[in-house]
């Protein structure tokens, strides 16, 4: 885009973070939130399933309420759609930059995963819901199962997924890699079974670095 006086907005960018269940997400999101405010970046912090009151009660379904696996893939692209075309859209289409709380790569993980639907169905929504929309970057935290688990056991009443066994979450976590290693530019892993203080630092150094390249001073 060619600056002027009379220019559009620049086009914002899209962040996702992602991670298993008990990776520290929420917190670190917050350090990721600061770190873009203080940069005088516009931002929009939203969530899937949910972002929108559509989406939010598509979201107390799918975390609460027994579903066949079929609708449960259904409702969640449900939600994102309506997500992308009311939030995330115009945010980024204004000028804003998103962080989100998982998108796409959730589905893949924990439905074409987790649940072993494979990829194929996620896919044929991908490209449905939002064919030409991916994030610019994706922050994966990758935490030990045992120590996710440990961390779910002590901090709040779990949801039907953060229910779920072993061998789900070992699979949900085989299926984010895979997704890595189909895309590793688009990726920052970051190792959330550290201490937290040696996440943060990662977190920044490797974002930081990430922010300068797009966003060069």
């Amino acid at each position: 885009m060619t600056p002027s006086s009379q220019a559009a907005p620049r086009p914002g960018r899209f962040i996702t973070v992602e991670g298993v269940d008990g990776a520290g997400k929420s917190t670190h999101l917050q350090w990721l939130l600061g770190f873009l405010q203080a940069q005088q970046i516009p931002v929009l912090s939203t969530r899937e399933p949910g972002g929108t009151e559509l989406g939010e009660t598509l979201r107390e379904l799918l975390l609460h309420h027994d579903m066949a696996l079929d609708t449960e893939v259904l409702l969640m692209f449900a939600s994102r759609s309506e997500h992308l075309r009311t939030r995330i859209l115009p945010a980024l289409e204004a000028g804003q930059w998103v962080v989100c709380d998982r998108f796409t790569d959730a589905s893949y993980a924990y439905q074409g995963g987790g649940r072993q639907l494979g990829a194929d169905k996620i896919r044929q929504l991908e490209q449905w819901v939002h064919p030409d929309v991916q994030p610019d970057l994706t922050v994966f935290f990758d935490v030990p199962l045992d120590v996710a688990r440990e961390r779910l056991e002590r901090s709040r009443e779990q949801d039907r997924f953060e229910q779920e066994g072993a061998l789900f979450f070992e699979r949900t976590r085989d299926a984010y890699y895979q997704r890595i290693k189909a895309d590793p530019q688009r990726f920052l892993v970051i190792n959330s079974g550290q201490a937290i203080e040696l996440a943060r630092e990662q977190l920044m150094n490797e974002f930081s670095r990430w922010f300068n390249r797009v966003h060069p001073a």
